[in-house]
């Protein structure tokens, strides 16, 4: 049990010295998409197994282009704050198996909104040099005012002093996500993004779009 013990901590200290290594590695700056891909990416649990969906849509029009899924063991324990090291893997083989890459990946997901500036979408973006947001239905740190009841209404994410994110109205009275940039973007980019990905529901189409085929693909593993 001991020594059980010690190789749990030892993953864990590796995982965070990667992070922060990784974090050192990110470039937050202005970015803009006038036509192009967006994929979006999710990623659910059964059997131990992850099962991650990537969604291409083409931008602005949000058309499907293309759907792929990949699945693997799960090697890495569930705890907060390294939740990229179960799901990065099976995501960027599914990432990969798109025959068109993307130029824009919008991660089910934290991006620096992370108490090591590493969440999955940053984490996403330095390994595969893609720009990256981060739109997460749940907040993982940080304080904030209540964003505005109406669609596009937004409220800065606060974290030892730094702005990280925004909480996001993306539809009137509903709950807001929680956007931040991941890598090669910024802020205002990614709320720009988001927003110009949401149609009639709650999360951007391609987010929702991968949401919903790892739902489904979820059924037949």
């Amino acid at each position: 049990m001991e020594k059980s013990k010690t190789g749990y901590s030892g993953m864990i200290s590796r995982a965070k010295e990667l992070q922060y290594t990784l974090a050192a590695r990110v470039v937050i700056r202005p970015f803009s998409l006038r036509r192009g891909y967006v994929a979006g990416v999710d990623a659910a649990f059964k059997s131990g197994k992850v099962i991650a969906s990537a969604c291409l849509l083409a931008y602005p029009g949000l058309e499907r282009v293309e759907e792929s899924v990949a699945v693997m063991d799960i090697d890495f324990p569930y705890v907060p704050g390294y939740l990229s090291f179960r799901e990065a893997p099976a995501i960027t083989e599914a990432i990969g198996k798109l025959k068109t890459r993307p130029d824009m990946i919008i991660a089910d997901g934290q991006g620096i909104a992370h108490p090591r500036r590493i969440g999955l979408a940053s984490h996403l973006g330095v390994l595969l040099n893609l720009p990256t947001i981060g739109a997460a239905k749940s907040r993982l740190i940080g304080t904030s005012e209540e964003p505005g009841p109406f669609k596009g209404d937004m409220a800065y994410l606060y974290h030892d002093g730094d702005v990280i994110g925004a909480v996001l109205r993306t539809r009137d009275n509903t709950k807001p996500l929680y956007v931040s940039p991941g890598h090669l973007t910024d802020l205002e980019s990614a709320v720009a993004i988001v927003m110009s990905c949401v149609t009639r529901y709650r999360l951007p189409e391609p987010t929702r779009c991968a949401h919903n085929q790892s739902a489904l693909n979820k059924l037949l593993v």
